[in-house]
């Protein structure tokens, strides 16, 4: 028989007792069925002024909200910005060109440049 008594069975600890951190059960059942209820309504969120609710996959912005944009609005927006991103492009295309333009009759005087100073060139050793 050991002296400390058997070092392979340790004595057992007592059980915990089992507190709650929550607060939830000294609730009402009435305030906690409207709290964890199932009718939680829908999302909604403000950004910069404006109130938007999440229906049927997608936020949407809440009529009668002060300071949003309108639903014509935002179409005439999108309009004009897919217009002047085509005139814009239309203006790169333009500009493009014109540098072509410029470097081929940049070249060609060079070359014409080169070809009269050659031409100089040999009218004078003929002299």
């Amino acid at each position: 028989m050991p002296l400390f008594g058997n070092i392979f069975s340790p004595k057992k600890t007592p059980p915990r007792k089992s507190a709650s951190l929550s607060n939830l059960q000294t609730l009402d059942r009435s305030i906690r069925d409207v709290e964890l209820g199932l009718n939680y309504g829908t999302p909604t969120m403000n950004l910069a002024g404006q109130s938007l609710k999440f229906e049927k996959g997608q936020w949407i912005a809440e009529a009668g909200v002060s300071g949003g944009v309108d639903q014509r609005e935002a179409q005439r927006l999108r309009r004009r910005n897919q217009q002047l991103e085509e005139e814009n492009n239309l203006l790169r295309l333009k500009v493009d060109i014109l540098l072509d333009m410029l470097s081929e009759t940049t070249a060609e005087c060079h070359l014409m440049e080169k070809e009269l100073d050659e031409l100089k060139n040999v009218s004078r050793r003929r002299k």
